[in-house]
């Protein structure tokens, strides 16, 4: 049905606006303004039955996102990780992500799509040309701006029209609880996970270069050896995790060269075990002086005395190094005799 169809007296009332004035192109005028076209009603604007399909259309896309929001959470809190399926062409997918993606994308959709189609359907399309006007907003302007905007809202019927505004304030409301969802990737709390590492009592101190156990005669004077936990292996799926914080420092001192008690008390025959992770923003210690005891980390050049409890002598860092009490098991085998007793690495704000 077109307008044409329509009796005259049926078609809603032409509203007056600021139309620019037509003019006809001459020499002096190459660039005559051409006026708008004559505006044509649309179905909706004359058939009320036409107008409350386009609103319900528009109410369905819109809960058809909030149902697409609430299966994406579902999918989220029920499909585990490492499901996989089939979808055909595509092949082998996991399942959690192709539901992430198919609800998300089908909520966020329905949305645009919606707004759209309430636009092309019953929001006044009547095209308004205006002149230009000073940047500076005079009162005028300011009342002309508001009336505008009353008027848009008018236009938009959103006050009238009950079941889109509510169904599209619904959709917009549960469409960000998506976001809210994804910050669980961001790992299960931490709890006390950062206070504890693999190192426990009778775990060996294994060479990470010979992936051997380290004995008191391997290291020597004045060396510098990296060593692991026993039974962490490089294949594992925790390797990097479970390292970052067990990454250990051995260093033979001569027993009259360690100043500070606890240090010499915790050592074995002057061999001393400390966090190689610096304790400033958490990067691998690796630069040893073997004249002055002290060791560099050489992101930021924090600066550690390993013959008095591995003390900050320089840098940003803020408190030294954790030590591992050491001794050696009945096989003549270096051990440890406990975890560390603090946090490994960087401060952190649950540190006590």
């Amino acid at each position: 049905m077109s307008s044409q169809d329509i009796p005259e007296e049926n078609l809603p009332a032409e509203q007056e606006h600021a139309h620019g004035a037509v003019s006809v192109a001459d020499e002096e005028n190459p660039f005559a303004d051409p006026g708008l076209p004559p505006h044509e009603h649309r179905i909706q604007d004359i058939d009320e039955q036409a107008a409350r399909r386009s609103e319900r259309a528009v109410a369905l896309m819109f809960t058809v996102s909030m149902l697409a929001t609430v299966g994406f959470i579902a999918s989220y809190v029920a499909i585990p990780h490492d499901k996989t399926i089939f979808v055909f062409p595509i092949g082998h997918l996991s399942a959690l992500n192709f539901a992430l993606g198919l609800t998300l994308g089908t909520a966020l959709f329905c949305i645009g799509a919606g707004a759209v189609h309430w636009a092309r359907t019953l929001m006044s399309d009547v095209e308004i040309a205006d002149e230009r006007h000073p940047i500076e907003a005079s009162p005028e302007l300011r009342t002309k701006v508001h009336d505008d905007f009353r008027e848009g809202a008018k236009e938009s019927a959103i006050g009238r029209r009950k079941l889109i505004r509510n169904t599209m304030f619904g959709a917009l409301t549960l469409v960000p609880l998506s976001g809210v969802m994804l910050l669980r990737d961001l790992g299960p709390l931490p709890h006390s996970t950062l206070r504890h590492t693999l190192w426990a009592k009778g775990k060996r101190l294994v060479n990470m270069n010979t992936n051997q156990p380290l004995r008191p005669e391997d290291v020597a004077v004045g060396s510098l050896t990296f060593a692991k936990p026993d039974g962490l292996e490089e294949k594992s799926e925790e390797f990097q995790t479970e390292i970052a914080k067990a990454a250990l420092m051995i260093v033979r001192l001569q027993p009259g060269n360690i100043k500070d008690k606890r240090e010499l008390d915790w050592a074995h025959e002057g061999i001393v075990a400390f966090s190689k992770i610096c304790t400033h923003v958490g990067c691998p210690i690796s630069l040893y002086e073997q004249q002055t005891h002290h060791v560099l980390c050489p992101c930021h050049q924090s600066t550690f005395d390993l013959s008095d409890g591995a003390r900050v002598i320089f840098g940003p860092a803020g408190h030294a190094l954790p030590q591992l009490r050491i001794g050696v098991d009945s096989e003549g085998y270096l051990q440890a005799l406990g975890d560390f007793e603090e946090p490994v690495g960087p401060a952190f704000w649950e540190r006590g």
